[in-house]
């Protein structure tokens, strides 16, 4: 009599489930091995050192001689603890806030950035059009060479034009809704205005906006700038936003979407 040394077939099934769950605890713990070799950290101080040096940051409370990006952290934490999926900032000199932003995009390892600047230059287009302009963003080599400088070049994308001319080809363009907004381009209060309600259109409720030079008093006095003067029309809005304003150097507001309907603020 042959003797029938095979398993039962209820054994069979005990013994694949458990090699089954050995199998994919070990793959949990490949991917978190994996996660954690992945993981970034960019402010180092070589690369805050290339971002003071070359992204020359001005009025964002920075202090170089002693490594301090300023508002630069704000930035950067801001992005790694919301984890927008898209940023969009108007204006920038030289790139900083728009560094800041996308390597905080970069260690998220997810997102991508929007940068609108026209790339005015005051040599070129005269003081009405631009103040301080350097013309940095003229070709796409200058812009791409800047950016890869700080290993952002691809989460950066750059439109050169206005924010009127953005704003107006914004749908089919197919960009998502703006998570984050940082607005520094004209300074004029007309300009904020049509800035901040054209980001304000394309934004979601729990949505954020920064805008810079809330705290340039003189330059509001002489009615050459319009930002705080805009901030304050916001923060009167106290059941559609929710707004800090940090007055240190030239100063930075962050405002938040509460409910987003559509606005018109001379209703």
């Amino acid at each position: 009599m042959v003797k029938d040394h095979s398993i039962p077939r209820s054994g069979c099934l005990e013994k694949l489930n458990a090699y089954g769950e050995l199998i994919n605890i070990n793959m949990m713990y490949l991917q978190r091995k994996m996660n954690r070799q992945s993981a970034q950290f960019s402010l180092n101080p070589a690369i805050i050192q290339d971002i003071l040096t070359y992204a020359k940051p001005l009025g964002h409370n920075e202090k170089p001689a002693n490594m301090n990006l300023g508002f630069g952290f704000l930035y950067y934490g801001l992005v790694r603890s919301l984890r927008p999926k898209h940023i969009l900032v108007i204006g920038s000199g030289f790139g900083f806030s728009v560094t800041c932003l996308a390597l905080g995009l970069k260690d998220n390892n997810e997102g991508q950035l929007s940068f609108v600047d026209p790339s005015y230059s005051l040599t070129k287009d005269g003081p009405f059009k631009t103040i301080g302009g350097q013309n940095t963003w003229s070709s796409p080599e200058m812009v791409h060479a800047r950016f890869a400088r700080f290993g952002v070049d691809g989460v950066v994308r750059h439109f050169k034009m206005t924010s009127q001319e953005f704003f107006a080809s914004y749908s089919t363009r197919r960009l998502p809704k703006v998570q984050l907004g940082f607005i520094d381009g004209s300074h004029a209060f007309a300009d904020v205005r049509e800035d901040f309600l054209g980001m304000y259109r394309h934004c979601v409720k729990n949505s954020y906006i920064l805008m810079h030079d809330t705290n340039i008093y003189i330059r509001e006095m002489l009615n050459h700038s319009g930002v705080k003067r805009w901030l304050n029309i916001v923060r009167d809005r106290k059941d559609m936003f929710e707004a800090v304003d940090f007055p240190f150097d030239s100063g930075v507001a962050l405002i938040r979407v509460r409910r987003h309907t559509p606005w018109d603020p001379e209703s």
